[in-house]
């Protein structure tokens, strides 16, 4: 009988034929290097600068940006150390999920599946509304040609659908490229900065712990994890990467390292270069042009142009990766039955998780369509994509994903307790408990503050409609896990296990039936 790693390989290619079915991801496809670019482009470096900054700046008024960044980077640091010994222990496409279901129970574990699709989801269509208004500003501007956002946005998302088809490998290389395009214009914009500052010279103010504050402080927490937003999608592609146990984790600490010093370094830059005292002013009036304003003083209209179309090739680089990892939520939830068994194949040609990429394709055409026709701001308004489609899908997809975070954080206390290992582990427990407890907080003060963001005044319905989809997610997926623990207990139990549930469908098979 075969042994070592030859059974490992045998019982991988057992499962992957089971019953006719391709039920695992192509394993050894990605290593340290292509993970981390994959991951790293969800966060997409020029958009942050671009727009998340500007209207964090902007729109909630919180000059501490850069702080911001430092602070959320310690307690995603904290929140990783339990999480990275987590994907040592359980290796599944459906990473947060599947962790939860592991540590809190397979109905927490339903739950948590749906929230993860709905939060992935509304942050991966949300950047089409800010690709929507670049590509129409650049017609305007270089082909004196009105174009409606909507059509670009439509035609990006067929072509993220396509891509959603083919090899993960050579996605990581197409992100890869643009990732490192990006962070080198961002860095040379950041060294132009602080070489010609503005009228404050080289100050230090907004590291300054009393510039966070501001009504939108919450809303602001909420949108700085969004640029952070990638890091926590490593244990994702654990089934498609050699040596899951030590690649997962070390990606996950050099990604939130990397996305922690680059985005406080380059608010801080944008801060030097406008005046502490003059950036909110400043980025409220230019909204999501003011990195092209500040470019075009410093390092003249070539280089900003080269921007522009780098921002587009940028945001497209966020939306594959987004795409990739709903597309592989949906593979997993198939494969375990908590969506069709459709879901749970891959594409025999290329190893893709082909109908979850179908189902985020649908997802994003409906909801671009929506807001265009829908829109309710001022006909020929052409910042309408970006205040609702990308703001608001943002936020709702962060605060999603902040509450992932946090449940992850309190599974792993659960699991390495019930598995009776937490003496050796406890100084991982401790860091996951308070990660997990300022996770909490980011939240609930996100939910606060959502006002801000929609520019409504206390206590309006929209407000609360907006957080309130999460709130529908959760309720509905714990409803769902109720019921298939009442109704359905052998994939009640299943939710978790991944490529273990296939030993649990042998087992059932070779037991006379009940």
């Amino acid at each position: 009988m075969p042994t070592g790693r030859s059974t490992t390989l045998q019982e991988s290619a057992e499962i992957r034929t089971y019953k006719g079915q391709d039920r695992a991801l192509r394993a050894d496809r990605l290593g340290t290097a292509g993970l981390l670019l994959s991951v790293l482009a969800a966060s997409a470096p020029l958009m942050v600068v671009a727009g998340v900054m500007p209207t964090t700046f902007g729109l909630m008024g919180v000059v501490g940006q850069p702080l911001l960044f430092v602070v959320l980077g310690l307690v995603l640091a904290l929140f990783s150390v339990g999480y990275a010994e987590m994907s040592r222990h359980v290796h599944n496409a459906g990473a947060f999920y599947a962790y939860i279901a592991r540590g809190l129970g397979p109905t927490a574990g339903a739950a948590a599946s749906l929230v993860a699709l709905v939060a992935y989801s509304a942050m991966q269509v949300g950047v089409y509304g800010i690709l929507g208004f670049e590509i129409s500003g650049l017609f305007a501007t270089y082909l004196d040609t009105e174009l409606a956002w909507w059509i670009p946005a439509l035609l990006a998302v067929a072509v993220t659908g396509a891509l959603g088809w083919l090899k993960i490998d050579l996605n990581a290389k197409v992100l890869g490229v643009l990732l490192l395009i990006e962070c080198a214009l961002v860095v040379v914009f950041d060294a132009a900065a602080l070489a010609k500052p503005g009228p404050e010279g080289l100050s230090l103010h907004a590291f300054n712990p009393e510039t966070l504050s501001g009504a939108g402080l919450g809303t602001a927490l909420c949108f700085c994890i969004a640029a952070f937003v990638g890091f926590e999608q490593s244990p994702v592609y654990a089934e498609e990467t050699s040596r899951p146990h030590i690649v997962v984790s070390r990606v996950m600490f050099l990604a939130v390292g990397f996305v922690a010093l680059f985005f406080a370094f380059s608010a801080w830059a944008l801060t030097v270069a406008t005046g502490p005292g003059e950036v909110v002013r400043t980025a409220g009036e230019a909204g999501p042009g003011l990195l092209f304003q500040l470019t075009e003083a410093r390092l003249g209209t070539t280089f900003t142009d080269v921007l522009h179309v780098l921002f587009v090739t940028g945001m497209f680089a966020a939306m594959l990766s987004f795409h990739n990892v709903v597309a592989r939520y949906a593979f997993a939830m198939g494969r375990e039955g908590l969506l069709p068994a459709a879901f749970g194949r891959t594409n025999a040609g290329t190893g893709a998780p082909a109908t979850g990429s179908l189902l985020q394709t649908g997802i994003a055409a409906l909801v671009v369509i929506a807001f265009a026709v829908t829109d309710d701001l001022p006909a020929g308004d052409p910042t309408a994509p970006v205040l609702h489609l990308f703001t608001w899908m943002g936020s709702v997809g962060a605060l999603g994903v902040t509450l992932l975070m946090a449940a992850a954080s309190f599974a792993v206390i659960a699991f390495f307790v019930r598995r009776g290992t937490a003496g050796a582990q406890v100084w991982r427990l401790v860091a996951a408990g308070a990660a997990g407890l300022a996770l909490l907080a980011i939240a609930a003060y996100t939910v606060k503050d959502f006002g801000v963001l929609v520019g409504a005044e206390k206590g309006s319905v929209l407000a609360w409609v907006l957080p309130g989809i999460i709130g529908v997610a959760v309720v509905g997926g714990l409803l769902y896990g109720a019921f298939l623990r009442r109704s359905r207990p052998e994939v009640h139990a299943r939710i978790g296990l991944g490529n273990e549930a296939f030993r649990l469908d042998q087992a059932a098979e070779a037991t006379p039936g009940d």
